[in-house]
């Protein structure tokens, strides 16, 4: 029998319990659900999808768009024309759920995976990969399409999230839920481990800020399962910080929406942020330069497959709504035809002139600035005619 320490409670030296394992393949997971992957509507008592199957049908042809955007950046890192990709498949409903919750005024802060949030917010995706091939660095102004430049550095932009979203406050552009405005911020449950994520939750909490915190919880964080990231389900931290979270199937598009466009409409009438952990599973690796063989198994994926969030609308969409083949055809030749557009454009991107680089650090170019540009055009122009 251990010794104490006079004064010190017994339980202080309680034997530590082992991490709570995450869900394996056969064990349910609680979250708000709207539609079963056999493709069933069910109802939930907080929730509710208020649009038509005609929005249902948008939704779906969002999905396989982005999905096809998706494999063709894939194939072309393959193929040497892209430096990287993070892929995004099997969290496509996540995205465009979320996304088209969003009013053209909302500000989204994403990771450097939220290519089907992109989709809806209307930035090209040729922009996308002229990152990740390296002739720019994010070629798209944020204001364009309120959508800001993607983020490597992982869960910085939940302060900037943060930061805006208390400007949004300090501006008057909240208080109300329809012609207000909000942020939302994107991140990964492996990034909820971060300093930075925490900060921000503590900011935007203490301050109220009209930010919508939004975690796509896709089970690995790299090769980290997410019982490395937490003891508890993730949108229970929220509670701690003062302000609530909720758990959605992050494959059901029609829970996503439901969802975030009620945290949203919290964040704009100016109840303050939201914490949503959109359950999901990363079909493929975490980047194009990751293999998830070495750290997961097959079962798995082979599992998750069966909760696909483009087959589940398919299916209703097939069997409830009276949709043809026409249609599925349809949205499938479109998303050939964006592919081929996509290649020949990434193939074309013109390569960047480094000299360019220069013009855009300062609004007004200073002598500094001046010499170290003459000073590397000197240099490059030193390797002129060597091949």
């Amino acid at each position: 029998m251990s010794e104490s320490v006079p004064g010190t409670p017994p339980e202080v030296f309680a034997p530590v319990e082992a991490p709570v394992s995450p869900p394996q393949a056969s064990e349910e997971v609680e979250f708000v659900q709207l539609l079963t992957p056999e493709g069933e509507r069910v109802e939930n008592p907080d929730y509710s999808f208020d649009l038509d199957d005609e929005a249902i049908k948008g939704f779906y042809r969002d999905m396989v768009l982005v999905r096809r955007i998706d494999a063709e950046a894939t194939a072309l890192q393959r193929q040497g024309e892209l430096g990287l990709w993070a892929s995004l498949l099997g969290q496509e409903a996540a995205q465009i759920g979320s996304g088209r919750a969003l009013n053209d005024r909302d500000m989204v802060f994403p990771t450097y995976r939220e290519h089907g949030v992109a989709w809806c917010q209307g930035v090209d995706p040729l922009r996308l990969l002229g990152l990740f091939r390296g002739v720019d660095q994010g070629g798209w102004d944020p204001k364009d399409n309120n959508f800001h430049l993607y983020t490597i550095v992982i869960g910085a932009q939940t302060l900037h999230a943060t930061g805006y979203a208390m400007g949004q406050q300090r501006d008057h552009a909240i208080g109300d839920a329809e012609s207000g405005e909000a942020t939302i911020a994107y991140f990964g449950d492996g990034a909820s481990s971060q300093g930075d994520v925490n900060e921000a939750f503590i900011w935007s909490s203490v301050f109220n800020a009209p930010v919508v915190f939004f975690c796509q919880n896709n089970q690995w964080a790299i090769s980290e399962p997410i019982d490395r990231q937490t003891r508890i389900p993730l949108y229970q931290r929220a509670a701690g910080f003062g302000f609530p979270g909720v758990r959605v199937d992050g494959n059901d598009v029609l829970a996503t929406y439901a969802v975030t466009q009620q945290a949203l409409k919290r964040a704009r009438e100016g109840s303050g942020p939201t914490l949503i952990e959109a359950y999901t599973y990363r079909m493929g690796a975490h980047t194009t330069s990751d293999d998830p063989t070495k750290y997961r198994l097959n079962e798995d994926l082979e599992h998750w497959k069966l909760k696909d969030p483009i087959e589940r609308v398919h299916a209703y969409l097939a069997r409830h709504a009276g949709i043809d083949h026409d249609f599925f055809d349809e949205v499938e030749a479109e998303a050939d035809k964006i592919a081929a557009v996509l290649r020949a454009g990434c193939l074309a991107l013109p390569e960047p002139m480094l000299t360019d680089f220069f013009q855009h650090v300062y609004v007004e170019e200073t002598p500094q600035l001046a010499e170290q540009r003459d000073q590397y055009a000197a240099y490059a122009a030193s390797f002129e005619g060597e091949g």
